[in-house]
């Protein structure tokens, strides 16, 4: 499905950084950062405009590709893996940062891939998400027609036990990022530390 959506000369989700992690940013210290489920780059070539040693891991090869001459587009680079999240392994007390930008998973494989974040982070290491809520639904604007590839605050306080949040919110906002996510949503976003 993947590879079909981003086999088109167009970047489908733009090629501009998700507003919610630009806006906040400077909370992912300095260093390496996971991008998860990439897709075309966007995420990732900004961070890496900003200073930070960025891997992206998606499970499509032609997303990455895109990904790729994003970043030379943009004179940085950026480290392409090309893994399905169910299998892939994050390590233990590696990044700085992970980034989660509208990653839909089904339920079994986010809360394993959650474990992972947990213990891929180093101490006082961030977890930056976006994802969109069940209630997301009643919008049609992005995210697809299955509520339990969603998330919301109650199932990242049960999933990240081993993080604190210092911003946890469900909203309504404007999202404009490519064809297949405009429009009023609602989201859920999240910043968690690592203290351990």
């Amino acid at each position: 499905m993947w590879d079909e959506r981003y086999d088109t000369d167009d970047y489908v989700y733009g090629i501009h950084p998700n507003e919610f992690l630009k806006d906040n940013v400077e909370a992912i210290p300095k260093g390496r950062v996971l991008s998860l489920a990439e897709g075309e780059g966007r995420n990732a070539v900004f961070l890496a405009k900003l200073g930070y040693s960025v891997t992206a891991v998606d499970a499509s090869e032609v997303g990455l590709e895109k990904a790729k001459r994003l970043a030379e587009k943009n004179k940085v680079e950026i480290e392409c893996i090309h893994a399905d999240l169910a299998d892939f392994a994050l390590g233990e007390d590696q990044w700085d940062g992970i980034i989660s930008i509208f990653c839909p998973l089904p339920p079994s494989i986010r809360k394993m891939l959650h474990q992972k974040v947990m213990s891929g982070l180093k101490a006082n290491g961030v977890f930056l998400l976006e994802a969109y809520t069940p209630e997301q639904l009643h919008y049609g604007t992005g995210g697809g027609s299955s509520a339990e590839l969603m998330q919301n605050k109650q199932t990242l306080i049960d999933e990240l036990p081993g993080l604190s949040f210092q911003h946890l919110l469900e909203v309504e906002r404007e999202v404009t990022e490519g064809i297949y996510h405009t429009g009023l949503a609602s989201v859920v976003q999240a910043i968690a530390v690592k203290n351990t």
